[in-house]
């Protein structure tokens, strides 16, 4: 039974100093590593709620942003119909000038037949 180990408050502890020096050290390294975890844990959170309050403010729309919204579906609804009226005036010029071909013919036409009307007056 000599294995067996008794504590009390009156028992002693032989540790080399070495190992006690790293003993402590792991243990200030240790609180260390778990500190630096938490504080990087809270700044992270905090950054997230902020960004989150910051997204939810700039999300909201104010009256200014909805007059800018409004304004804006006014003038392109406008400029649809400015590009709707501008097609169909695209084939006007083609027309007009298919009309101004046509009465100069007829000009021709009506001038011929009066040459026509005065040489037959003439024959009687």
């Amino acid at each position: 039974m000599k294995d067996q180990i008794s504590l009390s408050d009156s028992s002693k502890i032989s540790l080399p100093v070495r190992n006690l020096l790293a003993l402590l050290a792991a243990t200030a390294f240790g609180i260390f590593a778990y500190t630096e975890i938490t504080a990087r844990l809270v700044s992270l959170e905090n950054s997230r709620h902020i960004m989150e309050a910051d997204l939810i403010t700039k999300s909201d729309q104010k009256i200014v942003d909805q007059e800018q919204y409004l304004l804006l579906e006014i003038l392109s609804t406008s400029q649809e119909k400015t590009d709707a009226e501008m097609e169909s005036m695209r084939n006007n010029n083609v027309n007009l000038n298919r009309a101004m071909q046509d009465i100069k013919e007829m000009k021709e036409t009506i001038e011929m037949l009066k040459d026509k009307v005065r040489a037959n007056g003439s024959h009687q």
